[in-house]
């Protein structure tokens, strides 16, 4: 192989590579005010997707108080949940947003979930203990077609303080397992004031028991500590 310098480049190939550069900067610039025009308005995209960092110590302390009968609440990475979206039962679209300012106990169920049967009226104890403008219990039914079988079931059993929240499309379902949320039904998870995401657990609990009710009072008073 010669080593001998490479003549320098003629000037029309170096005005050609000029040209090139420029049109790649300018399809750049075209792709990047793409993206700029549509990022949501008036929001930081960095700050929206970080928003949740730094809660790592209060997905520990809800590890903590979480034991005999919920003992399987484990901490979660923490991260926003405001894009779990259903329909109240009105109609109405809802989503995990319109819940912040409240410590929320999300818990994801269906009729045909025996499990999910089982719990209910404990769900419901602990909304009628502690529901507030604090905390809620948000019974999110998965259920398929109208609203008839959730209704049915809760008057069946009694059920007076759980709203219902309905989500036929299993939508919430699906993001939440290809996140690695959901194994199965019964899912409850523990979501902060600010829409964040800080204990899971899969499968059942008894929910109006003296751990659940130290659990979640425990979370509270941190939470009213802040």
């Amino acid at each position: 192989m010669s080593d001998a310098p490479r003549p320098p480049a003629s000037k029309a190939a170096m005005g050609l590579a000029r040209i090139i550069g420029m049109a790649a900067l300018a399809g750049a610039a075209v792709a990047g005010a793409v993206l700029y025009a549509n990022a949501p308005r008036g929001d930081n995209l960095a700050q929206t997707a970080n928003r949740c960092s730094g809660r790592e110590a209060e997905a520990a302390a809800a590890a903590d108080l979480a034991t005999g009968d919920v003992a399987a609440m484990a901490a979660s990475s923490p991260r926003p949940m405001d894009a779990v979206s259903f329909l109240d039962a009105s109609g109405a679209q809802k989503s995990l947003a319109d819940f912040k300012g409240k410590t929320v106990l999300l818990n994801l169920w269906a009729t045909w979930c025996a499990p999910c049967r089982e719990e209910m009226p404990a769900l419901d104890a602990l909304q009628a203990q502690r529901g507030s403008k604090a905390f809620e219990v948000v019974a999110l039914n998965l259920d398929r077609g109208t609203d008839n079988k959730p209704q049915d079931f809760y008057a069946e059993i009694g059920i007076e303080h759980l709203a219902l929240y309905r989500d036929g499309t299993l939508k919430s379902f699906n993001d939440l397992k290809g996140e690695g949320l959901v194994l199965g039904l019964p899912v409850t998870m523990l979501i902060d004031r600010d829409g964040c995401l800080l204990a899971a657990m899969n499968g059942p609990a008894h929910w109006s028991g003296p751990d659940a009710f130290a659990f979640v009072d425990g979370m509270l008073s941190r939470a009213a500590a802040e």
